[in-house]
């Protein structure tokens, strides 16, 4: 009995032993974890934050690039400050910044690093390096502020902010830290992870105080960090600032595209902002004011503005009327019977060529009255509906109601009112008809566009029928990769010999229609369409959109200024400016030019800030 007890006894401490054993080895062998945490207390490990891409213009002018800075991190578990007056002082805090900071690092974690103080330049960081051995707990991180070579393109181009709380939590490759900067608007966010890089870690060996004694291994575990891809536009800087020029002291927006490429030359949104502002400490400071600014200039209206097109529109109602072969190019109508009045014009041979020319309100009501019930059947509500959706599918492929794609975060779909629309407004089916809804006919009504898709449409007439989606980057990285997207044709449906008749009456609309003198460009032939968005709010919108050369296109543009009324009166000659400049180099037209660059000759288009001038000719829409 004692001789089976002796040996379960001795089982037992056998087994224990083992396990004892076992777990050592498993320690010391096969788990690190406490090699590590040994090494933590000797090795510094130095997340190194790459540079961000840089930005070019088509002609490789440098845009945007770096500036390197210094961030000073915190760790609180292992902080210690013996003397907190001589830190304040070093680094030109108050105690009061001092003790915030501390708190809010504490409550993000003991053991991780927290942005105690962000940018300070070489100078700064050479000045107080030696110090440092005196306040265990602290490092720096190089990074680096963007930098601008032109206050022009700053709506489009967006800006870098420091990530928020949200951001870093819902991150899915846990590539950010807190404090790390990130794009937040415009191209800086759209490709912001060909912008930022590959982080990279430098071991640096320490002694008990804290003191950098050299690289660990002789840097061979280092990972060296890899810059961002560097982004090249289709923007023309110098065309960027002109443009910007001749929207200083309005309220609008400018796109001008290359219509064989798609390749967005220029994007002006009115007003705007000095993006150095947003660069560096006083971040939060001039953010605030901006974003408190009554004219909004954070916003970037050219993909977002919402506006209706006016009769730029009835462009696509003569395109659409032509491809349904409801209307041809010798069709003509009468005034009567419009409740839309017309302009002074000879109206003895109204055909459509004329009707775009001088921008007949009648021809276009009785035309889109024409698509909507000419060959439907039922009744007049059923006829309505039958042909409010043929229509709208057709214009819905000049991007009209959808996104285009632009690679901006912010375009709008706007609004094209559809079948579905209407019966939601008129709260069921057969309760709408072609009297409800005729002003769709003249670009007013429910039609809602954003510049951006106005261009593209100049785009589109310039190319006969298709488009590439407009885009800002036409290359990434040093390979000159590109997304396939920008490169492929987009067809709008409509047959190329429907173009003609259209193109023909924009020529004459500038030489002579309703551009104006002020709009014209004595040795480019230009074609285009003038266009008076209705305003509740105040004066009317003025609108046009162009593209020039007649033959062979380079530019196209569309330009609206809030509040300054008839398209020929302000956005015409500011368009036919534009081109000139990217067409020849150089502007002739010396004294138009001064013109629409001098403050006070559009007095009333700050719309939030002074006051407006009472609207005449409610019924004309030039």
């Amino acid at each position: 009995m004692f001789e089976g007890r002796r040996q379960i006894l001795l089982l037992f401490f056998i087994i224990i032993g083992l396990v004892f054993i076992g777990k050592l080895f498993f320690l010391q062998v096969i788990d690190d974890s406490y090699e590590k945490a040994a090494d933590n207390n000797a090795i510094r490990k130095i997340i190194q934050i790459p540079f961000r891409g840089e930005v070019y213009d088509r002609h490789q002018k440098l845009i945007v690039y770096n500036t390197p800075v210094y961030d000073l991190y915190i760790t609180p578990r292992k902080a210690h400050v013996r003397d907190t007056l001589q830190f304040c002082q070093l680094f030109g805090i108050t105690r009061a910044y001092f003790d915030s900071t501390c708190k809010q690092a504490k409550a993000y974690s003991r053991v991780k690093p927290y942005l105690f103080l962000k940018h300070l330049s070489k100078e700064d960081f050479a000045r107080v390096q030696d110090a440092m051995v005196d306040f265990p707990g602290f490092t720096f991180t190089t990074t680096a502020f963007r930098t601008y070579q032109s206050k022009a393109f700053s709506n489009a181009l967006g800006y870098v902010a420091e990530i928020n709380s949200n951001s870093l939590q819902n991150q899915k490759d846990d590539y950010y830290r807190q404090g790390d900067y990130v794009g937040v608007s415009g191209i800086e966010s759209f490709y912001e992870e060909d912008l930022r890089g590959q982080r990279g870690v430098k071991y640096r060996m320490v002694n008990s105080n804290g003191v950098e004694k050299g690289d660990f291994k002789e840097g061979s575990l280092d990972i060296q960090p890899i810059a961002g891809k560097n982004l090249y536009t289709g923007v023309d800087i110098r065309l960027q600032e002109y443009a910007d020029s001749l929207m200083q002291h309005k309220v609008g927006s400018v796109v001008a595209i290359e219509p064989a490429t798609g390749e967005i030359l220029t994007m002006v949104s009115a007003p705007s902002y000095d993006p150095s502002l947003l660069a560096g400490r006083n971040f939060s400071k001039y953010y605030q004011d901006l974003a408190l600014d009554p004219m909004k200039p954070l916003l970037n209206r050219p993909p977002s503005a919402y506006y209706r097109p006016g009769s730029t529109f009835k462009l696509i109602q003569a395109l659409v009327g032509l491809q349904l072969g409801i209307i041809t190019p010798g069709s003509v109508f009468t005034h009567a019977g419009a409740p839309v009045k017309c302009h002074s014009h000879n109206t003895s041979h109204n055909d459509l060529h004329n009707a775009i020319q001088w921008s007949c309100n009648p021809y276009f009501y009785h035309a889109f009255r024409k698509i909507l019930y000419e060959d439907t059947q039922g009744n007049t509500f059923e006829r309505s509906a039958q042909g409010l959706q043929r229509w709208s599918e057709l214009v819905a492929n000049f991007g009209f109601g959808r996104k285009l794609g632009v690679d901006l975060g912010n375009e709008k779909k706007g609004i094209l009112p559809n079948v579905e629309y209407y019966n939601k407004v008129y709260k069921g089916e057969n309760t709408w008809k072609f009297s409800n809804i005729y002003s769709l006919s003249i670009g007013e009504g429910e039609l809602v566009v954003n510049p951006l898709k106005m261009a593209n449409v100049a785009a589109i007439i310039a190319n006969r029928g298709w488009y590439i989606p407009p885009h800002l980057v036409k290359a990434i990285g040093d390979n000159k990769v590109v997304d396939p997207f920008y490169k492929t044709p987009v067809s709008v449906g409509i047959d190329t010999k429907h173009f003609g008749v259209v193109i023909e009456g924009m020529k004459d609309a500038v030489l002579h229609g309703t551009v104006g003198g002020d709009g014209k460009i004595p040795d480019i032939v230009m074609c285009g369409k003038t266009g008076t968005s209705q305003n509740a709010k105040g004066e009317d919108h003025s609108v046009f959109i162009a593209f020039a050369p007649k033959d062979n296109p380079k530019i196209a543009i569309a330009v609206f200024v809030e509040n300054a009324g008839f398209g020929g009166f302000a956005a015409a000659p500011i368009a036919s400016l534009i081109i000139e400049k990217y067409l020849k180099g150089k502007v002739d037209r010396k004294a138009v030019e001064e013109k629409f660059m001098n403050k006070s000759y559009l007095p009333n288009v700050l719309s939030v800030t002074g006051p407006r001038p009472q609207k005449t000719k409610k019924d004309t829409l030039k």
